[in-house]
């Protein structure tokens, strides 16, 4: 069956930040909410079964989302010029 739902803002962001953190989409979110309400029983193996590893890897947390988001990194060390980071690699003072 299917529905339009509308949602407050709160609730919409939270749910897409639900979708972000676990790798599941909103809908799979929506309709496990549902069925938890209605005390239907969940076949988690089905749901596994459509799961990519991402999302099974986030869903266990095993791997988390990052807290801080991709920012730009500026170079800490600068090459002088015609020298290579490979030169740096091959130096003989190292132990």
């Amino acid at each position: 069956m299917a529905m339009n739902l509308r949602l407050p803002d709160a609730t919409a962001a939270a749910l897409q930040a639900e979708a972000e953190r676990t790798g599941q989409s909103q809908q799979q979110i929506v309709r496990d909410a549902v069925d938890r309400r209605l005390h239907l029983p969940i076949d988690h193996e089905a749901m596994e079964a459509q799961m990519t590893d991402r999302q099974r890897a986030w869903s266990t947390l095993t791997v988390q989302p990052a807290r801080i988001p991709y920012r730009k990194v500026r170079p800490r060390l600068r090459l002088r010029k015609g020298e290579t980071s490979l030169e740096l690699l091959d130096r003989d003072d190292r132990f």
